[in-house]
């Protein structure tokens, strides 16, 4: 379990520093949108993103 936990730390930083390296000019954008949205609407966003992820370990995982 410690080294699943591990893997998708890493599996996120690679994929978060590959969109800043192949896509500087859109993620700036992106945080700007970010800025300027409300907060609600992030944390419902947000809280999705985390549902469908644990739904997809527990898929995947089984």
């Amino acid at each position: 379990m410690g080294t699943d936990l591990l893997l998708a730390a890493a599996l996120v930083l690679f994929f978060e520093g590959a969109l800043y390296a192949l896509f500087p000019d859109g993620m700036k954008r992106m945080m700007v949108s970010a800025l300027n949205t409300p907060s609600h609407i992030l944390r419902m966003f947000g809280l999705a993103a985390a549902v469908l992820g644990v739904a997809g370990v527990w898929i995947i995982h089984g």
